[in-house]
């Protein structure tokens, strides 16, 4: 399902979003567009308003939140977008009642580029995720030493404040596998992708932990597509495929520094009809598991 296939076949609208997220041209946790800033730079400017009702100075209401000095001038300042937690724990040490609450849609929704965020609100409602991937694991099942090394081998290098951001804000839609109800969740990802040391033999041997570990969630299915299957539904490479409440499916795709969301539904039900002849003709979760254990056991 790439996306030259859908923009030139005319059955459907795609909307072009620009950057790709989990190839890691998308923006971390800082404003990337204008209205963005606007929006953490007014949260920071009430927060430092309100740190400084209290008498608080920065070192002292850093320590009470677990950040430094200059991370709370960083928020102060609109550098830096503070998660959804520190901002409940800075209305709360702050006696804000609340006030600094009110903000955490915004200013979460803000960490992301306009081209992403439709998308990223669509992660955090989805009921369903399915995820085809042959390039790299899929960003919601990286531990942060592999985002570092992936984000690491960006050319041109990307500065070390934007890699800082970017795996802040990576690990943050990890959330998605606490939340209650949980959603179902499907990746299926090529055998090379495990097959890849990008940061090396250790970032790998955690990575595989990982998928392990967060294969054992009774809500979450990870499957293997060997390099030796003769089929695959999956030649045009990898998508993503996001089901909201009420069964409306929307279909994400991203290649080369492009991405773009396909809202018809005829193409979203194909894409997942699609992936699901790619889930078939993959191991099944059970032997992935176990095949994801034999690699981990070679290295």
């Amino acid at each position: 399902m790439a996306e030259r296939e859908d923009a030139g076949a005319g059955t459907g609208p795609v909307v072009s979003l620009g950057n790709g997220w989990d190839n890691d041209d998308a923006a971390g946790r800082r404003p990337e567009d204008e209205a963005g800033r606007g929006v953490v730079v007014a949260f920071g400017q009430t927060l430092k308003t309100l740190r400084l009702r209290e008498g608080l100075e920065r070192e002292e209401f850093g320590r009470r939140l677990g950040y430094s000095a200059s991370t709370v001038a960083a928020f102060e300042q609109g550098r830096r977008i503070p998660s959804p937690r520190t901002i409940e724990c800075a209305d709360e040490v702050l006696g804000a009642g609340g006030l600094l609450c009110l903000w955490k849609e915004q200013v979460e929704r803000a960490q992301y580029p306009v081209f992403f965020q439709g998308m990223a609100a669509l992660e955090k409602e989805a009921v369903e995720l399915l995820s085809y991937d042959t390039l790299v694991v899929k960003g919601l099942l990286q531990t942060e030493e592999y985002m570092r090394a992936l984000l690491g081998m960006r050319r041109p290098p990307l500065d070390q404040e934007i890699i800082e951001q970017r795996v802040a804000a990576r690990l943050v839609r990890q959330d998605i596998f606490d939340r209650r109800p949980a959603p179902l969740l499907s990746f299926v990802m090529d055998e090379s992708v495990l097959q890849r040391w990008y940061g090396g033999r250790e970032v790998l041997r955690g990575q595989l932990e990982q998928l392990l570990l967060i294969g054992q969630k009774p809500n979450v299915e990870i499957q293997v597509m060997p390099l030796r299957s003769e089929e695959s539904a999956g030649v045009d490479g990898p998508f993503t495929v996001v089901t909201q409440r009420g069964g409306k499916k929307f279909v994400y795709v991203e290649a080369q520094g492009s991405s773009a969301l396909q809202t018809d539904p005829d193409q979203a039900a194909l894409a997942a009809a699609r992936y699901g002849i790619i889930r078939s003709q993959a191991l099944t979760p059970r032997e992935s598991m176990a095949f994801i254990e034999g690699l981990l056991g070679e290295l």
